[in-house]
């Protein structure tokens, strides 16, 4: 018996779609964007037109004090008082946290109250503070303690100066924030890390140098920057005891000749420059300490991110 043979082609269908060479492809539009950005457009051209035509500036006397020497020897000791304040910081922060991650519970108590004073209590008070030392210790000595035995004593004036106390309390209270920024940073490290250290014969204090900081580098790095950014901007209340800061330098001009806004525009002026640049380092660094990690490209994002205390 002869049979058909059957087709197995599938039927067609009447509602065929349309290939995608035929599709017309629509952009969204954020329109409400567009009309959100033409808006602060006009409210930022307007500031800025306000300020460029308004005569209490007085740009002429920015640009006359701009660059005087009083000026540049102000930014001069902001660096310095920067670059010390964060170099005692990050070292001392180093070892704070280590202390609070100890087993040891006289070093984490030691390191608990530390961070909890310093963090506790304003900067600006921490300033005033140090500037009068001599209301509270008239005379440093240095002897065995409980004793009479006495091996030096100087007069704190001396000692203490306007510069040594607005390096003491930008540093001190730079370890307190350091050491959180460190504790965070080695925590993010897997504790594998420390297993795998200990069983290559490596030492604590190895494995935290050579294994654990390095790794934790990528995430200490950024807020580690910001604090820069905030350490740089934190030197002018160093003011308030005369620490020859950059505020300081104009603020012992204004007073005189009372030119108040445009010194301070002087002042903005160079903080913002000093501030972007230390801001262009964080981004290398970030994008140094990112790779391998999906975060090479961090540094795409705004540059001048900062801390609120």
């Amino acid at each position: 018996m002869n049979s058909t043979p059957t087709s197995t082609a599938p039927p067609e269908r009447s509602d065929a779609r349309v290939a995608p060479a035929d599709l017309e492809v629509v952009p969204l539009r954020h329109w409400g964007r567009w009309v959100a950005a033409a808006i602060m457009m006009l409210f930022a051209a307007s500031f800025a037109w306000s300020l460029a035509r308004n005569p209490n500036l007085e740009w002429s006397v920015v640009g006359e004090y701009l660059f005087k020497d009083f000026v540049i020897k102000g930014v001069g000791i902001t660096l310095m008082l920067t670059v010390v304040a964060m170099v005692i910081g990050t070292v001392g922060g180093v070892l704070i946290a280590v202390m609070r991650l100890s087993s040891n519970p006289v070093l984490q108590a030691i390191a608990g109250f530390y961070v909890w004073f310093f963090r506790g209590t304003p900067l600006l008070v921490q300033i005033i503070f140090w500037g009068f030392l001599a209301a509270l210790y008239e005379r440093l000595v240095i002897g065995i303690p409980f004793t009479d035995i006495t091996f030096a004593s100087f007069d704190t004036n001396s000692v203490v100066g306007p510069m040594t106390a607005a390096v003491l309390a930008l540093s001190l209270n730079e370890v307190a924030y350091a050491a959180e920024i460190v504790r965070g940073g080695i925590g993010s490290v897997d504790d594998g890390q420390d297993d795998a250290a200990s069983a290559l014969g490596l030492t604590k204090v190895q494995a935290m140098r050579t294994i654990t900081l390095p790794q934790a580098m990528r995430v200490i790095v950024p807020p580690m920057g910001n604090e820069t950014v905030t350490m740089l901007k934190s030197t002018a209340l160093v003011s308030v005891i005369g620490g020859k800061d950059l505020l300081t330098a104009v603020q012992s001009v204004y007073a005189q000749n009372y030119k108040v806004i445009p010194l301070l525009v002087v002042a903005a002026l160079w903080y913002l420059a000093l501030t972007s640049i230390l801001s262009i380092g964080q981004y290398f660094l970030e994008k140094k300490y990112g790779k391998g990690y999906g975060t090479a490209s961090m540094g795409r994002r705004w540059l001048g991110r900062g801390v609120a205390r």
